[in-house]
């Protein structure tokens, strides 16, 4: 798969969207959590689309699946923090139900994009 221009891959889009929303939630969070959990919850959310773009960026299959996997854990990081923002009452469960679908899409597009470019054995 010959990516050329990563803003059209609608991996990056919803990741972007999703970057979004978590930066919109994470404004009622109380005060106290501004250097704590919004800031990090607010990294990781921008680390998704970031090493999408930074992976395509690189030129060579291998390092955009790289980048795809590091996306990847960033994800799960931020589900992480979502589920612990829940727990904490600082989202309500449908804010957090919405905000983790939305994660999970872009899980599912980041894993389809991986077996995309990879070759079999490094889609793993």
């Amino acid at each position: 798969m010959a990516v050329t221009d990563y803003t059209k891959l609608e991996t990056w889009q919803r990741a972007m969207d999703l970057a979004e929303a978590v930066h919109v939630a994470t404004r009622s969070y109380p005060k106290e959590e501004l250097y704590g959990l919004v800031s990090q919850t607010r990294r990781r959310a921008t680390s998704v689309p970031s090493n999408i773009a930074e992976g395509q960026g690189r030129g060579t299959s291998r390092e955009f699946v790289r980048f795809l996997a590091i996306a990847r854990g960033s994800l799960c990081e931020l589900q992480t923090q979502l589920l612990l923002a829940q727990r904490f009452a600082y989202l309500d469960a449908d804010r957090s139900a919405k905000l983790m679908e939305q994660s999970w899409t872009v899980g599912r597009l980041i894993n389809g994009l991986i077996r995309s470019v990879a070759p079999p054995a490094e889609s793993r």
